[in-house]
């Protein structure tokens, strides 16, 4: 059992995102319902991030930008089963939205400079460089890897450039991004504010940096890619969070591209492919879920597995120490290596989160390591563990601490103490799989 941990830096609670704001808004029955939607399915897909980046560009708002998108696709859904799918649906979102962004800073009386670029600029592109005029088209390869490198900018807090980005570039919730970083919605609604009132008062541009300027960006960028993955991966039922674990695998190996000579960008592409090789076991025939020990290493993806291990040795082959994303690549690498889970080398798996530890004082990689210990040394050392990694209350709410600690119980016969943890495992659980898995862990041991 791994679970993934998101790097120690990490609007409203009912903010979705714009892609799956799509399906959920649209009623099928209206007329020309699956036209519509599929109209608007491509037409987001592929105008979202150079309208949204266009706004941001010009106005320096990401709230804005973001807003402005979001509204114009809910005024399609409004116009579009009546008055019918436009000629170009792209260029009637960017329109829609570029004027959107004229009326709120008209209301807002903002004057100079904002203003007249806005009024000036094109609606139908938004003011964005074609790629015969982009100086950087051959560095980024990437419309989205570009965006993420332009939001993560120097001047923001490290938490705060990461959960922007996240928001604004694959359109997580608040609730999503405080999930990753452990810190209630409030909090990190909090921490958005101060950001863009950062951005806001400090007139701070967000242009595409130069090559020389990457390395200063390339930690928040890594984050950011490695926390995308990590909301597809918790959720593989749901198929707009398993196209984030698609898209951010798909980052990485842009970005490792990009970063040839990077430890940590390819490091973080094994770790990434590592865990997404997997994704076909871990649901079973009837879609519920099947932890690691006991999938069906059959339908592992061997391909992947192959690739992840090439970037693995390459970023070995450097010499240089281990960082963060290598090391939990090492520790993947553990797992899906040998032919069956007792084979696995937990030596190895308890040493690597030794290593991370050594990096940064996670309580999520001190569970991790505690379900190691349980497994190398037997479920009271783990219990030992857990309750080690617990013992500051920083996992209070985090809903693997009592799923961890019922397995670990179970397997140490203590039932009842097992039962009660596997019921409040079940009230922290953040999908109906989890629950549904839970429940089934709960009635095993009630019946047994």
């Amino acid at each position: 059992m791994t679970v993934p941990e998101p790097p120690q830096v990490a609007s409203n609670a009912s903010d979705t995102p714009v892609n799956s704001g799509v399906s959920h808004a649209f009623d099928a029955t209206q007329r020309g319902g699956d036209l519509v939607r599929r109209a608007l399915e491509v037409a987001v897909a592929g105008q979202r991030l150079p309208t949204v980046s266009g706004l941001i560009r010009v106005t320096g708002d990401w709230e804005l930008a973001a807003d402005c998108f979001s509204d114009a696709v809910e005024r399609a859904l409004r116009h579009w089963p009546d008055d019918g799918v436009p000629d170009n649906p792209a260029a009637w979102l960017t329109t829609t939205a570029h004027r959107r962004a004229l009326d709120v800073l008209r209301r807002r009386r903002v004057e100079g400079e904002k203003l007249r670029a806005l009024s000036v600029m094109d609606p139908t592109s938004a003011g964005l460089p074609g790629p015969d005029v982009d100086p950087y088209a051959s560095t980024y390869r990437d419309d989205v890897l570009r965006l993420v490198f332009t939001a993560c900018h120097p001047a923001l807090p490290q938490a705060g450039r990461v959960a922007l980005t996240l928001r604004t570039v694959a359109g997580m919730s608040v609730r999503q991004i405080a999930r990753a970083f452990l810190v209630s919605e409030s909090t990190m609604g909090r921490r958005l504010t101060r950001t863009r009132d950062k951005i806001a008062h400090s007139g701070i541009r967000f242009d595409v940096p130069p090559p020389h300027r990457l390395a200063e960006r390339t930690a928040g960028v890594l984050a950011v890619v490695y926390l995308i993955f990590n909301e597809g991966y918790s959720a593989p039922v749901v198929d707009d969070e398993q196209n984030l674990a698609d898209e951010a695998v798909r980052l990485a190996q842009v970005l490792a591209g990009v970063l040839p000579d990077d430890d940590e960008a390819r490091g973080l592409l094994a770790l990434l492919l590592f865990q997404h090789a997997r994704r076909a076991a871990r649901l079973d025939a009837d879609g519920e879920l099947v932890p690691l020990p006991e999938q069906d290493r059959t339908r592992w993806d061997a391909e992947m597995i192959a690739r992840a291990q090439i970037e693995l040795n390459a970023a070995r082959a450097s010499g240089r120490a281990p960082g963060w994303y290598r090391i939990q690549a090492e520790i993947a690498a553990a797992h899906v290596g040998p032919p069956s889970a007792s084979a696995t080398d937990w030596h190895a798996v308890v040493a690597g989160y030794d290593r991370l530890l050594q990096l940064s004082d996670s309580p999520v990689v001190a569970l991790n390591r505690a379900v190691a210990v349980g497994f190398r040394d037997g479920p009271d050392a783990g219990l030992a563990a857990v309750d080690e990694a617990a013992a500051d209350g920083r996992l209070a709410d985090y809903p693997l601490l009592p799923a961890v600690r019922a397995d670990l119980l179970r397997r140490s016969g203590r039932a009842g103490e097992a039962a009660e943890q596997y019921r409040a495992a079940i009230d922290l659980a953040g999908s109906e799989p989890e629950r549904r898995f839970l429940r089934r862990r709960l009635t095993g041991l009630v019946d047994g």
